[in-house]
């Protein structure tokens, strides 16, 4: 029986991730937060789950390095320093990073980076959370904003647009827009938009409990726990 291990374990998605990991049949290996130190976990489970905070990671990473524990990464807010971590520990050990669990959302990733290799019409991603979310855009439209670009065959950092206020002109073609919305106790929406001359095509997922990422953070879990060194994705847990 796989034993799996969370950080951030008092959160919102710790709780439900733990509930899940029992549900799939797997043991619970036990849990950290801020105020615990994270090496024990890491020797206790066979392979990690994180979804605590940015400036957490590095200390999680370093403890799963040590103890050679694979681990999935869900904490989103990350940025390229973090990016750099990552890289370095799967250098070591099995690591997979993604801005969400949901199998839902892996697949429409795979649909977007479709569309956006097929249409030059432009891109606007629209997503909308909770009012306590701390970080915008979501991890969720960041990775599908990363999929259109893909499509383009661009990098995303040359294509984002995150704001718009004033009179900023007209929309410079090939760019790929973000809006976020808070309000409510909205778990995730996420609409990407094609529009073209005339038509619009719109790709969109709705999360109506926070169950969908624990499942699919558990089910992502025990595909890594085996797996050799290196960076994984979750469309490599569907094999798209």
């Amino acid at each position: 029986m796989t034993a799996i291990g969370i950080y951030g374990s008092a959160g919102r998605m710790g709780l439900a991730i733990a509930q899940a990991i029992e549900a799939a049949g797997a043991r619970l290996a036990g849990g950290a937060d801020a105020q615990d130190a994270p090496e024990p976990i890491a020797a206790a489970a066979d392979v990690l789950v994180d979804f605590s905070a940015p400036g957490a990671l590095e200390d999680h990473l370093a403890a799963a390095r040590g103890a050679g524990t694979p681990i999935v990464v869900g904490t989103t807010g990350l940025r390229e320093r973090h990016q750099a971590m990552l890289d370095a520990a799967a250098a070591e050990i099995a690591v997979l990073q993604t801005g969400n669990t949901s199998l839902g959302v892996t697949l429409l990733a795979k649909l977007v980076q479709e569309a956006a290799a097929a249409l030059d019409w432009d891109i606007e991603i629209v997503e909308m959370h909770h009012r306590h979310k701390v970080d915008a855009p979501s991890g969720t439209a960041l990775l599908l904003g990363e999929a259109a670009a893909a499509g383009r065959r661009m990098p995303l950092t040359e294509l984002k647009v995150e704001s718009r206020a004033g009179l900023t002109g007209a929309r410079t073609e090939g760019t790929i827009g973000f809006a976020s919305l808070r309000g409510g106790s909205v778990v995730g929406d996420h609409s990407v938009v094609f529009a073209g001359e005339g038509e619009r095509i719109e790709l969109s997922h709705l999360a109506q409990d926070r169950s969908i990422l624990a499942r699919g953070a558990v089910r992502a879990a025990l595909w890594l726990a085996d797996r050799p060194a290196g960076r994984y994705r979750m469309a490599d847990v569907l094999g798209l």
